[in-house]
């Protein structure tokens, strides 16, 4: 494998961790047969963090087969075991957390600050959610319904689950696809984004460890066009999860369709953040900051489209440029640093061809540019407001996944309403004011799968969180989640021992 240099290996020493290969099947780690190799490169430096083989469809092959196999004994335990696991994984997870936050941070460039605050730290509670979760597998009891018979729903888990996660929180996003399905009963193939490898290979070894056993969690690291197609299309595959754009979604939705396979799809999203004219300025314009900002923009839910009301536009505008002036680009390592780079320079230079797209229409009031000196070899990208762009246009209508706020004014209420739902996507939204009647009929109103009210961006694990619209279909996290990985069976008793007579005597005569 490729030697990274000195300095990477005290970050996280990638080589040495995944020397034997970057796929997970059946409770090891082994190469990939593709024949082709891709890199892990971190954003910050662009150097090279690891090297290793792409999983090709025979590996797919390989990890579904140990999933079936895996999958009666699974199914077989109890709640109450799976529940236990569940709990012994959690405390493997918190016993290993710096190794994750730092493996995290370093294939994402995100600040090692966050990683340890928020992806860990939810990833571990999402898991202690859905230990107790197992445990609820519950159907409904019944009754008579049908004259002498007695009905009662099961609740059943589906099979081997299949799963494509994205670059942008790959811990996370392993953690929202994984638990679910396996606290229901199913084992799991899971096709972490290429880019982003490391943590997702780290949760399915701490399942191992933590007793949960060989085969219910599988880990294929190929290529979406290769790898995450033949998983998707695999006809033992019997659920498809997928979180990534709307344009991929439809692709999976497409391939699923052929095997009519049970869809969960989180897409893209476009959310607004709508400021009534009484709301708090200064705390609307410290959420829009955050809210924009976090994870270098790379995150679905981010605000991206304020709607300020005529009244606040131009305070607002002043206060949050203001603000995003102070944020702190840097070594994602290093305590000081508030963003870190964007996942590569191929992303970087499309956030960077929207905002310069964006001159011809619009006013940049700050950011806008790449970062020299230093920070030039990485993928940074200075925190852009963007003010006065029209409606249609494509800063407006169009996912950039950057640290990009377009902010737009309205003048009233029913307005301010109509722009937030004028897009494709209903993922997430904010609504910011200091009257209950005008917050609540936003959160009535604006098509999202999320309103927060004076807030934007905080997520729970007992929460469901999913889209509307483009954004699409099903619930990550919360019971509702847990439901998703489950099928409904209806059982039906005669209680006479007579009635399948008395049927056929309706239906054939007496004969």
């Amino acid at each position: 494998m490729h030697n990274p240099g000195t300095a990477i290996p005290d970050r996280f020493p990638a080589e040495e961790r995944f020397a034997e290969g970057a796929q997970y099947i059946a409770g090891r780690l082994t190469r990939g047969t593709s024949g082709r190799t891709h890199a892990v490169v971190d954003p910050a430096s662009g150097e090279e963090v690891l090297r290793y083989e792409l999983a090709g469809t025979a590996d797919v092959d390989r990890a579904v087969a140990a999933a079936r196999e895996a999958f009666p004994g699974w199914a077989g335990t109890t709640p109450g075991e799976r529940s236990d696991a569940l709990h012994r994984f959690a405390a493997v997870l918190a016993d290993r957390a710096e190794d994750f936050a730092r493996a995290e941070s370093l294939q994402c460039g995100k600040p090692l600050k966050l990683s340890r605050e928020f992806d860990v730290p939810g990833t571990i509670d999402n898991t202690a959610f859905f230990a107790g979760a197992a445990r609820l597998l519950q159907g409904q009891s019944a009754g008579e319904y049908s004259g002498d018979h007695t009905s009662y729903i099961r609740r059943e888990p589906i099979g081997v689950v299949g799963s494509v996660a994205p670059w942008n929180y790959p811990l996370q996003m392993a953690a929202w696809k994984v638990l679910p399905a396996i606290a229901a009963g199913n084992t799991i193939v899971l096709k972490p984004a290429e880019l982003t490898p490391l943590t997702s290979l780290l949760f399915a070894q701490a399942a191992t460890d933590a007793g949960i056993p060989d085969g219910v969690i599988n880990i294929v690291t190929g290529t979406g066009r290769e790898a995450g197609e033949h998983l998707v299309g695999h006809p033992d595959v019997a659920m498809t999860s997928f979180t990534g754009s709307t344009a991929v979604g439809k692709r999976v939705a497409e391939i699923a369709t052929a095997t009519v396979k049970r869809l969960h799809l989180e897409l893209g999203g476009k959310a607004p953040f709508v400021v009534f004219d009484d709301a708090d300025l200064e705390a609307a314009a410290h959420g829009a900051v955050a809210g924009a900002l976090i994870n270098t923009g790379q995150d679905c839910t981010a605000a991206t489209r304020a709607y300020v009301q005529r009244p606040l536009y131009d305070a607002f505008v002043e206060r949050t440029a203001a603000l995003m002036e102070t944020v702190r680009l840097g070594d994602p390592f290093a305590v000081g640093t508030d963003l870190g780079p964007l996942i590569s320079h191929v992303q970087r230079d499309r956030v960077a061809g929207f905002v310069d797209r964006a001159r011809a229409y619009a006013r940049v009031v700050t950011g806008g540019e790449a970062p020299g000196g230093e920070l030039a070899k990485g993928a940074y990208y200075r925190p852009t407001l963007i003010a006065d762009a029209a409606q249609d246009s494509e800063v407006v209508q169009s996912e950039i996944f950057g640290p990009v706020l377009v902010v737009l004014p309205f003048d009233t209420d029913d307005e301010g309403i109509a722009l937030a739902n004028d897009t494709p996507y209903g993922l997430a939204a904010s609504a910011w004011s200091r009257d209950v009647y005008r917050a609540n009929r936003a959160t009535r109103e604006i098509k999202a799968g999320c309103v927060w009210v004076n807030d934007h961006i905080p997520i729970i694990s007992e929460m469901p969180h999913g889209g509307y619209k483009s954004s699409g279909c099903g619930k990550d996290m919360s019971a509702y989640s847990f439901e998703e990985y489950t099928q409904i069976k209806h059982v039906m008793f005669d209680n006479t021992a007579v009635a399948a007579k008395d049927w056929h005597r309706t239906v054939f005569g007496d004969r």
